[in-house]
């Protein structure tokens, strides 16, 4: 059985026809001479089911000697997801994990209790141009969890399940979708995708999960008829039906994400994020006096708390 076998959206029904809820463009800002855009938090929207920060980076072309160069900083209450399209990244964190993340792959960084990390460029990496293009989003973790131990996990491209039907192909991040599991452990129940259209092809969005969205990355989509182009977030309404087509004449890429709602509120300041106000205020004096972990390889520099 295919599982792309969905029913079309009802001709003259305005819920069926209409399912999305509200349509956020990011804001832009020139990080090292390239472009970050960031879709979450937004003042439209401050979360997608876990998802609680989305930034797309680039497309970019990195210049000799410039490129990544994110010192040693700290989060706590959420998990990293950093996924690319081009290029490259050299993670190291306090875990003493030094890895490289490569098109196709996930690092999932879970800061629990709190870690510190940074994201730079190995040097050979600098002597040439070289591309940038990809994803970071942060996931919050359900209360229970965020006093939990840090910890870290690493899936290069080929481990994770892709699947294809009718001009449409999926890679599945994390989460479950479309019948298949990605192998990461996540923190509560949720689905992030990467999925190309060919021209005419379609994909529907299980309405089973309360809270969802897509990202678009390349080409041109269409949802209930509208047209939509890369760079801009949607999210649905819960419960309506969504089919997403490339009617255009080119291919299309884009991102699914979402899940179920954290059980209450979340705060977010800088790289923290709580449930708890007073423990982000903790983690600014803990960072402040030094008390967090350091990177080993990496502990000559760090981020300094922002004045604000």
């Amino acid at each position: 059985m295919s599982w792309l076998n969905t029913p079309d959206p009802i001709a003259g029904d305005p819920s069926s026809c209409d399912p999305i809820q509200t349509i956020i463009m990011p804001r832009t800002s020139d990080i090292g001479g390239f472009s970050v855009r960031r879709a979450l938090p937004s003042a439209r929207r401050r979360m997608v089911g876990p998802f609680i920060f989305f930034d797309q980076m680039g497309p970019a072309e990195l210049l000799v000697g410039g490129g990544i160069d994110v010192r040693p900083h700290p989060h706590i209450g959420l998990a990293t997801l950093t996924y690319l399209f081009e290029g490259e990244l050299y993670h190291r964190d306090s875990l003493g994990t030094e890895i490289a993340i490569t098109p196709g792959a996930l690092n999932w960084m879970s800061s629990g209790k709190g870690i510190v990390h940074s994201e730079r460029e190995r040097p050979e990496r600098l002597m040439a141009k070289r591309p940038l293009f990809g994803l970071q989003s942060w996931v919050a973790l359900p209360s229970h969890l965020e006093e939990g131990d840090p910890s870290f996990q690493h899936f290069a491209a080929e481990d994770q399940p892709e699947f294809a039907d009718k001009g449409a192909t999926v890679k599945l991040i994390a989460g479950e979708l479309y019948g298949h599991k990605a192998p990461v452990t996540t923190a509560s129940d949720m689905f992030y995708a990467d999925i190309r259209l060919e021209p005419g092809a379609r994909v529907p969005l299980d309405a089973g999960w309360e809270e969802r969205g897509v990202y678009t990355i390349a080409g041109d989509i269409t949802i209930a008829g509208d047209a939509f182009g890369p760079a801009q977030l949607l999210v649905f309404k819960p419960g309506e039906h969504v089919i997403i087509e490339n009617t255009s004449p080119e291919p299309a890429r884009f991102v699914v994400l979402g899940g179920e709602p954290m059980e209450g509120r979340r705060y977010i300041w800088w790289n923290f994020v709580s449930s708890s106000k007073e423990r982000i205020e903790q983690a600014k004096e803990d960072w402040r006096q030094g008390r967090f972990d350091t990177v080993p390889g990496d502990e000559e520099e760090f981020i300094p708390l922002p004045e604000r």
